[in-house]
């Protein structure tokens, strides 16, 4: 089941309480701050697969999603905010396999320009940054970051 998060204007008390007795994870009164909404997006996410916190691990690889860092064994590296936003992607399941379109739907707003080879591009510079063995190739499916680290 996915997390719902309410957005609306309603903002009485009664209006909030009816709208998470009928199931929503998370209220949030028109009008909000940007970082607000993205704050608790990230915390309904962190709750429903059970992470209580923000950091993501995998072996000497730790990426945090509300500062935007990534350190490799301790030490910091610096990533686009597409080479973010795909890693992110990817360390988020762990596992399992997301397809070229799945990554560039995570690295594109609404009606850019996508490139035909924009997603290996990205690819390769993660590799080149993080190691070569980090992100996997599953031919002819997509990419992944193996589960066990």
């Amino acid at each position: 089941m996915l997390p719902v998060l309410v957005v609306t204007a309603r903002d009485a008390i009664a209006d909030r309480v009816k709208g998470l007795d009928a199931g929503a994870d998370d209220y949030l009164v028109k009008p909000f701050d940007l970082d607000e909404l993205g704050a608790r997006m990230r915390a309904l996410i962190r709750r429903h697969v059970g992470r209580g916190e923000s950091l993501v691990r995998h072996g000497d690889l730790t990426l945090d999603p509300v500062g935007h860092q990534v350190t490799l064994a301790g030490n910091p590296v610096s990533l686009s905010a597409r080479e973010f936003a795909l890693l992110e992607a990817l360390m988020a399941r762990p596992g399992a396999v997301l397809s070229k379109s799945q990554l560039e739907e995570k690295i594109y707003g609404w009606g850019e320009e996508i490139g035909s080879n924009t997603v290996e591009v990205y690819i390769h510079s993660l590799r080149k940054k993080l190691g070569a063995d980090l992100i996997r190739n599953v031919r002819g499916l997509g990419y992944m970051v193996a589960k066990d680290a």
